[in-house]
């Protein structure tokens, strides 16, 4: 019961800290595109830039381990699929809780895409993963996308950040629902901690501090940002523009 309320508190120790984490969990599904091609100098030089959590896949925790330092807490995302099949939607569970926990993880992390018919088997599988949070006091982190046009209507975002929250997910990822009053809203209606994503590269660096800016503003507790950070070199000058930004230093 009180290891998840520690945890947790690690994670968010006072509201005026924004949570920097960065998913590098993209190499299952997409292959090792640009900026994953090797994990360890890329986390080490997200360290030095003020990441507070870092995801990765179980396999790549063997990568991280020689340079993860005592400071930066561990996420593990047990949600797999490639886009080598026909059903990339489709994520599965390739790992559990117990398992994150023998990793050295400070929180376990999945996947639910909203929209698509395989919709409900990604319901029950984040059911199962929460039970197993439950039992050994990990946080869960659901990523939650609804895969439609344009990435979903803000009603239909808010609708997968409260289904992910009330089937047991601890804190949820979502996309940016275009305005302010929007993500204002979607922070209000899920009762639990709510992080940005960054989806596609934005090629304009201020933009992107924009949104990270504006995201806390409106609510968030954070932001869990792959591409827009690791897809640009170097990547620890932006990386400590975040940290500030997240932080409270500017």
């Amino acid at each position: 019961m009180y290891g998840k309320t520690v945890r947790l508190k690690r994670l968010f120790p006072r509201a005026e800290r924004g949570l920097f984490s960065v998913p590098l969990d993209h190499a299952v599904s997409m292959g090792p595109i640009d900026g994953l091609e090797e994990l360890a100098p890329l986390a080490t030089e997200l360290q030095d830039g003020g990441v507070d959590l870092l995801i990765v896949t179980k396999g790549a925790v063997r990568e991280l381990v020689p340079v993860l330092r005592p400071s930066t807490q561990l996420g593990v995302h047990v949600s797999a699929s490639t886009g080598l099949g026909t059903t990339s939607h489709r994520k599965v569970l390739v790992g559990t809780a117990e398992e994150a926990v023998a990793l050295g993880a400070d929180l376990l992390s999945t996947q639910v895409n909203f929209g698509v018919p395989e919709e409900p088997e990604m319901l029950r599988d984040l059911g199962v993963a929460a039970d197993q949070c439950r039992a050994l006091g990990l946080p869960l982190l659901c990523m939650a996308y609804v895969k439609k046009a344009n990435g979903g209507t803000p009603d239909e975002l808010r609708h997968a950040a409260r289904a992910a929250a009330d089937t047991g997910a601890d804190i949820v990822k979502t996309s940016y629902p275009g305005s302010l009053e929007e993500f204002r809203r979607l922070c209000r209606t899920t009762p639990v901690p709510v992080l940005i994503g960054g989806g596609v590269r934005v090629d304009d660096e201020e933009q992107f501090l924009t949104l990270v800016r504006e995201s806390r503003s409106a609510g968030s507790a954070g932001i869990c940002i792959g591409r827009n950070l690791f897809q640009r070199r170097p990547v620890a000058p932006l990386a400590r523009r975040v940290a500030a930004l997240l932080h409270g230093a500017s």
